[in-house]
């Protein structure tokens, strides 16, 4: 699969090439969201080694006002070429003028999901009426500060008419780089409950992933790449971007929790 993933990408990559002409070897600077960090972290290597690019990577939420936030460090004037995040916040970049128009490209779908500690018994959120009862039963919950625990703290538990019973036991967690996955937070008992995009919370140790919270309630999330609009390189910007979206890094998204758009 690895030597099948490799040459799909020289195939791209070739293609790109042709294109637009031949790339000398950058230093691209990346910045992207949790949750496509395990995919992209499998696929860093592949291209490096295949473009002779070297990937500087910031990380960073999708959302928010926070110092550690992509908007945020943009809006500072850190340096970025590529950015890999919520595509919603890529559109509200890009109405900024952070964010070169036309460079979106979706990569992967991604769904919110929801953990209990390793050992627990698993609730059940097989339905909206039993995913409710589930939250009014739990003693605590945990969501992320970023895109996901928005939409579930400020949209979802509104939407079912339980925000109030909520509010005095959820908590949002700070995510990477300086805080932590949900799950982290499950595993060590602090909440009893956590939710998160998939693809951060099933590779985390400790917890058992219960499942994707019922379909109807989903918020349609893409993860999508972007060019920033202050890159400085942005010919190697774009060949990073076609390379994530080529078939051949489908498999690594798809091992991530993510589905990704590209069949492979």
């Amino acid at each position: 699969m690895r030597l099948n993933m490799r040459w799909l990408f020289r195939v791209s990559i070739i293609t790109l090439l042709v294109s637009a002409g031949p790339l000398s070897a950058a230093e691209v600077h990346v910045m992207i969201s949790a949750g496509f960090y395990k995919a992209y972290s499998e696929l860093v290597p592949v291209f490096e080694k295949e473009t002779g690019h070297k990937l500087i990577t910031t990380r960073g939420p999708s959302t928010g006002d926070s110092p550690e936030a992509i908007p945020t460090r943009l809006k500072n004037g850190e340096p970025a070429d590529v950015l890999l995040m919520i595509g919603a916040s890529v559109d509200d970049l890009t109405k900024a003028g952070l964010v070169r128009a036309g460079s979106k490209v979706d990569l992967a779908r991604s769904e919110v999901g929801m953990v209990v500690k390793e050992g627990a018994a698993k609730p059940d959120i097989s339905n909206v009426e039993a995913f409710k009862q589930t939250l009014l039963a739990a003693k605590s919950l945990a969501y992320s500060d970023s895109a996901s625990g928005i939409y579930l703290s400020t949209t979802l538990f509104e939407k079912l008419g339980i925000a109030e019973q909520l509010a005095g036991k959820g908590r949002k967690i700070k995510g990477p780089p300086s805080g932590e996955p949900v799950a982290a937070v499950v595993a060590r008992g602090e909440a009893e409950i956590g939710f998160q995009q998939v693809s951060e919370l099933i590779h985390e140790p400790g917890i058992s992933f219960v499942g994707t919270i019922p379909t109807e309630l989903q918020q349609e999330t893409f993860y999508s790449g972007a060019i920033a609009n202050a890159a400085t390189q942005p010919e190697a910007a774009q060949a990073l971007i076609t390379f994530l979206a080529s078939p051949g890094a489908a498999k690594a998204m798809a091992d991530a929790g993510l589905t990704p758009l590209s069949a492979p």
